[in-house]
């Protein structure tokens, strides 16, 4: 497959909530490999799909040690999420440059229709929970910062477009 171009931050596209998937089609799975290959190329532990233009709620996510171990997810939803917080330092490529500490639920219950099309229900928790937390909020036209005061959101996008000029 192919690595794809990421959307600048001021798309409006990456500021709206994606389709969700009917089923799970073979077109569906090439834009999955492509995802695949696009977050690797990175690197990365996440990609959703409006981040390279693409409007539908599909999320790859793969926080393996080893990788190649991506979770494939169409309309992802947290089912549940733990009243334990995590922070990590978030980032995304239609940001570059640039990144911020973002507090998160350490473990979720995530359902989703998975590779084959089944729906399917599963825990995730640390960096693989900060990672699919992150791709859903891109699903729903979020971006981490997002997640910031204004203040600081607006400086780290200043920050970005300043390094992009370069």
């Amino acid at each position: 497959m192919a690595a794809r171009a990421f959307l600048p931050y001021a798309d409006p596209r990456l500021h709206r909530a994606a389709e969700p998937v009917d089923t799970v089609t073979e077109t569906v799975r090439m834009i999955w490999d492509d995802m695949i290959d696009t977050m690797e190329a990175m690197p990365g532990v996440g990609l959703a799909a409006p981040q390279i233009g693409i409007m539908l709620q599909l999320a790859v996510v793969d926080a393996s040690d080893k990788r190649g171990q991506a979770v494939r997810m169409a309309n992802p939803v947290v089912l549940h999420e733990s009243v334990k917080l995590r922070s990590h330092d978030e980032a995304s490529p239609n940001l570059p440059g640039v990144s911020a500490p973002v507090q998160r639920p350490r473990a979720v219950t995530v359902r989703f229709l998975n590779e084959t099309g089944e729906v399917e229900d599963r825990d995730f928790v640390g960096l693989w929970a900060t990672s699919v937390q992150h791709q859903i909020d891109h699903l729903a036209g979020r971006l981490y910062v997002d997640h910031l005061t204004p203040l600081r959101r607006k400086m780290l996008v200043a920050k970005s477009a300043k390094l992009a000029r370069r």
